[in-house]
Parts: C-alpha cells; sequence; structure tokens
C-alpha cells in the first residue's frame, strides 16, 4: 500500500531535495562503475587506431589497442568490454566461414586479452552480419534470411568464441531457436559455464546507422532487418522472446536499443526478474555528441542522466560507448 503523503505545509516535498546531502540520502536509484560494458571495435594491423566518423570519440583498435583499453577498462572498475570485429571486406562471403575460423579477428582479440587482463569479462557479439557479403545477420536465400541454417552456423561461432575463451556470449541475429541450440552446444563441448546474454528483444531500429559503419555493413546491406528484428510498435512480443530465451538457457536478456524502449526494460524487470540490459546503441550516444558538439545540450550532463534511466527503468546493466568517460567521472566522486 502506498503511504499517506501529509497535506500541505506539513507536507513539503522540496524538504529532502534542498541540499545535495538530502538528496543523496534519499535517492531511488544510483549508477556505479559495475553497471557498464564497454563495446569496443576492432580491426586488422597494429598499432592502428582510427575514429569512426558518425561516433565521434569513438576508435576501431588494432588487437594490441585493444587489449590496452581492455586494461583501461580493468583499471576504471568496468568489469565487462564487448568486442565487434571491422571484418575485412575480403573475408566476407556468402557462406560467413570467417565466423567460426578460430584464428578470426575477434578470437585472436579474446585471447589476447585473456592472455593480459586476466581480471575482465569478455563478451562477444554472435550474429554473421560482420562476415556476411550481404550485410545480413543470417543466411540469405533467393531473398529471404533463413532461419535454421543461420542458427547451425551461429552454434560453430559460439563454439569458437568460447573456445577462445569468451566469457559472455551475446546472440544478437533474433533467429528462432538459436539460444536453445547455443546452450545444447556448449554443454555437449563443456563449455558449461560460458553465459548467455541473449538479444532477445532486439528491435529493427533506425539508431543503428553508425553502428553499421563502425563494423562496415551498412555498404554490404541489401534491404532491411524487419523479418527477423522486432517491430518498434510492439511490447508483448518482446515478453514472449524474453520468455523463451530464458526457457532456452540464457542467463541474462538484453533489451536493445535502450532510450527509446524504456517501458520494455520496465515490463522484463518486472515480469521475470531475470538479470536485465540494455544497449544503449550508436544512434543514442551519437545524437547526444551532436548536440553536445553544437552547444545544444551539456553533454556530461546528458550522459549521466541518460544512463541513470536504465538504472530507473529496472536494468541491471548497459551497454555503452560512454563507459569509460562515464567510469572517470564515477572515480572522481
Amino acid at each position: 500500500m502506498r503511504p499517506t503523503q501529509a497535506p500541505f505545509p506539513a507536507g513539503r516535498l522540496r524538504r529532502l531535495r534542498r541540499s545535495a546531502p538530502l538528496r543523496a540520502l534519499v535517492r531511488e536509484n544510483t549508477l556505479t562503475t559495475d553497471d557498464l560494458i564497454w563495446p569496443v571495435f576492432v580491426r586488422d594491423g597494429e598499432g592502428v587506431s582510427e575514429e569512426v566518423a558518425s561516433m565521434p570519440g569513438v576508435l576501431r583498435r588494432s588487437v594490441d589497442l585493444t587489449v590496452e583499453a581492455a586494461a583501461e577498462a580493468a583499471a576504471l572498475g568496468i568489469p565487462a568490454i564487448c568486442l565487434f570485429p571491422y571484418t575485412d571486406p575480403a573475408l566476407k562471403t556468402g557462406d560467413c566461414a570467417e565466423a567460426w575460423n578460430p584464428d578470426n579477428l575477434c578470437n585472436r582479440a579474446i585471447r589476447a586479452i585473456r592472455a593480459e587482463v586476466p581480471g575482465i569479462a569478455i563478451m562477444t557479439d554472435i550474429a554473421l552480419d560482420p562476415y556476411n557479403i550481404n550485410g545480413h545477420d543470417g543466411y540469405v536465400r533467393d531473398g529471404e534470411i533463413v532461419n535454421d541454417e543461420t542458427v547451425e552456423a551461429l552454434v560453430k561461432m559460439a563454439l569458437a568464441q568460447a573456445g577462445a575463451g569468451a566469457d559472455i556470449l551475446g546472440p544478437s541475429d533474433m533467429m528462432d531457436g538459436r539460444i536453445g541450440a547455443i546452450r545444447t552446444a556448449l554443454e555437449a563441448a563443456g563449455h558449461r559455464d560460458v553465459t548467455i546474454m541473449s538479444y532477445a528483444a532486439k528491435y529493427a531500429s533506425a539508431f543503428y546507422g553508425p553502428f553499421r559503419d563502425a563494423v562496415g555493413a551498412s555498404g554490404a546491406l541489401r534491404g532491411d532487418k524487419k523479418t527477423y528484428q522486432m517491430d518498434p510498435a510492439n511490447t508483448d512480443e518482446a515478453l514472449r522472446l524474453i520468455e523463451r530465451d530464458l526457457s532456452e538457457g540464457a542467463d541474462m536478456v538484453m533489451v536493445k536499443p535502450g532510450l527509446p524502449y524504456l517501458d520494455i526494460c520496465r515490463r522484463v524487470k518486472e515480469g521475470f526478474g531475470a538479470p536485465t540490459f540494455a544497449y544503449q546503441v550508436s544512434g543514442e550516444y551519437a545524437m547526444i555528441e551532436a548536440a553536445a558538439a553544437n552547444g545544444w545540450i551539456d553533454g556530461e550532463a546528458a550522459m549521466f542522466e541518460s544512463l541513470l534511466a536504465f538504472k530507473r527503468a529496472g536494468c541491471d546493466g548497459i551497454l555503452t560507448y560512454f563507459a569509460p568517460r562515464i567510469a572517470r567521472r564515477l572515480n572522481v566522486g
């Protein structure tokens, strides 16, 4: 039952807002470095660092510099990073075989980080789009993104990443049945402790554009992803997807994008009580950065407020490109 509020003037709600110490005492939600996962883009080469034009401040790093980024994250108290490969276009094919090559870019980065920064959790992405000549998350047959053949490929990709030392696998493809297939294969291969964070409620969103630039998928993509990613108009469907993926063996679930879908985050957390994450995607990041660069908003304040919103909506953590910046701020106090 909601407590009774004394009427004015006995009840003055501003009393608890009048100073920073009082506001801190009654604050309902807090953001800490423990809430952060830092998405990092990996590319070939050595000593290479290049900015993603549509994501100011976000870099593609060669493996050696990705290891340095992981060390930076660990020093800042960020518990996990998530790797996304910028694959050489020459390695993109119709069969996407590079996706499960044990020595592909992502798997080399996993092993290098595991050797040098053992204290950080490594998350990976499972989808075919970085390796697919047509930019889709699944195989394309006669213009259709086929489900079951794609799941077979995703299983091979998951096993390769687990074998390289990944802690958290993030299937982001939205194919039906892939969580169960991956979990079964991991168990059979002895990878019983590898965690799955399912992109269970991933919407066909307009906010992904800069990310596709970052991984080199924009030019390759033919058509759209609406036959496998969710319709932005739907909410109940998201709950059915979450329920299915948890029943198939997902340990954690994700809502993507983030801020436009805070209602979904809240419903998922309240409905299932499972560890719930959101991805503050590239378009969200780019909008804040662009507005700040033009002097239209206070970028630092908007960054903090946007991340706190996820905690208020019930999220246990956030994938965000702001992770190192916000961690430095939080560590200062």
